[in-house]
């Protein structure tokens, strides 16, 4: 599992007009070009809650992100990380687990015994494993591996209660456009994580007009083949939503480039709700100087590191 994981129009791109005055699409879900059918509020609002709702049970799931116990650095020498089976290191040829006898995990299924060699693990990516009802994620970030057990018994799971939020409101709706790059660009950032960075490879860019002014965002690939988020703060980031950044889902451009910012989905990343987060930080620039008052607010709670092995 990732910590992202994971979100136009300039005044040269004619189709986008303010949200407040710009005719809204009957489905949220619906393509760009399906805004200009009239608006049905209930329709609207209902839909955004029936995506929240799923959003929140997945945040709130068994081995969802609210469960993670720890975050555990991998280094050349063997150690024992709390609540988990086995010595863990790693090296040039990846991460490896030694287990001692009557010490299991399981991985796709698979009972491990002894020692086991995980083999490099790709930047983003990772396997999890099982010991008994936990779920060990083993993964790279920033260009360390890391392990980060999830327990669905950890108390701030158990006491979770949901996010606050915005009401949902069209006027946060905003026509644009992805204007790409000659060729995607190589983005560093940086990360919850004090001295770590994020690499992204950014297609190009979403220009957007909302409320009468333009703006632009770098945009990076996302989860679905064509699809993009991005990641930004705006003027309400520490005041009522979270200061170090905020991310926003969007579906793949249509031919003509058109997208649909809908920030009444925007959300927070994990390093919101816990210090065991790597989550990266908006690119320089990716600041907008109007106040985004939709979407997700600063979490009730969240989970604070207690050892140095986090």
């Amino acid at each position: 599992m990732t910590d992202t994981l994971t979100s136009t129009n300039s005044a040269a791109a004619t189709p986008a007009a303010s949200p407040a005055a710009a005719p809204a699409a009957t489905s949220i879900d619906a393509p760009a070009a399906a805004l200009a059918a009239p608006l049905d509020r209930a329709a609207f609002a209902r839909e955004w809650e029936e995506w929240h709702r799923a959003h929140e049970a997945a945040r709130a799931s068994g081995h969802g992100f609210l469960a993670v116990t720890g975050l555990h650095w991998l280094g050349a020498e063997p150690q024992r990380l709390d609540g988990t089976p086995g010595r863990w290191s790693t090296g040039d040829a990846g991460p490896v687990v030694e287990l001692d006898e009557g010490e299991v995990l399981e991985l796709d299924g698979v009972a491990l015994e002894g020692r086991h060699e995980f083999g490099p693990i790709p930047e983003r990516g990772g396997v999890t494993l099982r010991s008994g009802e936990l779920a060990i994620e083993l993964a790279r970030r920033g260009g360390n591996d890391i392990v980060r057990p999830r327990d669905p018994a950890f108390p701030f799971l158990a006491a979770y209660s949901g996010t606050p939020t915005y009401l949902p409101n069209p006027r946060w709706l905003a026509l644009g456009r992805f204007v790409p790059y000659d060729e995607p660009r190589e983005v560093t950032v940086d990360a919850a994580v004090e001295g770590l960075q994020h690499v992204y490879e950014a297609p190009g860019e979403v220009e957007f007009v909302l409320r009468g002014e333009a703006f632009h965002l770098i945009a990076f690939n996302g989860k679905e083949p064509g699809s993009l988020f991005v990641l930004f703060t705006d003027a309400t980031s520490g005041l009522t939503t979270y200061a170090a950044n905020r991310s926003l889902a969007i579906d793949a451009p249509t031919e003509d480039g058109t997208v649909l910012l809908d920030f009444n989905r925007a959300v927070n990343l994990p390093c919101a709700y816990t210090d065991y987060a790597t989550c990266p930080l908006p690119p320089a620039g990716n600041r907008l100087p109007v106040g985004i008052e939709a979407g997700e607010k600063t979490p009730l709670a969240r989970v604070e590191a207690t050892s140095t092995a986090a």
